[in-house]
């Protein structure tokens, strides 16, 4: 039999569960999500943060990788745009607490396929995991007409400052969640100096004068939820 040429029809006669990896910061969490998934996905792995999410996806290589936004060390959307350009195969479902249109519409831009939230994981995983694994992306009704309109409007609409550098949203994160520059420098891998330079960049940038207006600035860029 030649192939179909709908992706779905493939994967229908194939007979394979999706290989899923889960980030989330909390376990319970993410133990209610394997449940969830059980039996028609195969759940390859479970992290806790942003960095390990990036680390396993690397080593397991799953079909779907379901990113919180709000975790430790690295974020999903700064998470999202490094694991597609990694490893630009791989399906990413954002699922979160927060219904703001504008940032699913950052989701997406980032390289989600899917943007879900938590209080409707249970109904929409799995359904989201399909039309994933067909191509097609899959909005969760609560924030899709915001998100149309907010993706009309474009990035950066606001006219507040943002962080262009991915290495800077990363400081800024690690700087936020209370991390010293010599802690940032190991998980990072740079040297504390250069941290240094990042951060009194950042300050410039954004005008501020302390670490503590530069977190405030974090929160309100959403760089660290």
């Amino acid at each position: 039999m030649s192939p179909s040429a709908n992706p779905c029809e493939d994967r229908k006669l194939r007979t394979v569960r999706p290989r899923v990896l889960l980030a989330d910061d909390h376990r319970m969490f993410r133990e209610a999500l394997a449940q969830i998934l059980d039996p028609q996905c195969e759940v390859v792995g479970a992290v806790g943060d942003g960095r390990a999410a990036l680390a396993a996806a690397a080593l397991l290589r799953p079909d779907v990788v379901v990113l919180d936004i709000g975790m430790p060390l690295l974020n999903g959307l700064d998470a999202a745009r490094q694991l597609k350009h990694k490893l630009p195969q791989i399906k990413i479902i954002i699922l979160t607490v927060n219904e703001d249109p504008d940032l699913a519409a950052d989701a997406i831009r980032a390289g989600a396929c899917s943007y879900l939230l938590k209080n409707s994981a249970a109904a929409e995983l799995q359904q989201a995991i399909d039309e994933a694994m067909c191509g097609r992306t899959y909005i969760t009704p609560l924030v899709a007409k915001g998100l149309v309109d907010s993706l009309a409007r474009g990035p950066d609409h606001s006219g507040e400052p943002t962080l262009s550098s991915p290495r800077q949203r990363e400081v800024l994160q690690l700087l936020a969640e209370g991390r010293t520059m010599k802690e940032i420098g190991r998980i990072l891998k740079i040297a504390p100096r250069t941290v240094a330079f990042h951060k009194y960049e950042m300050m410039k940038q954004l005008g501020v004068k302390s670490t503590a207006e530069l977190v405030k600035a974090a929160l309100k860029l959403r760089v660290a939820e």
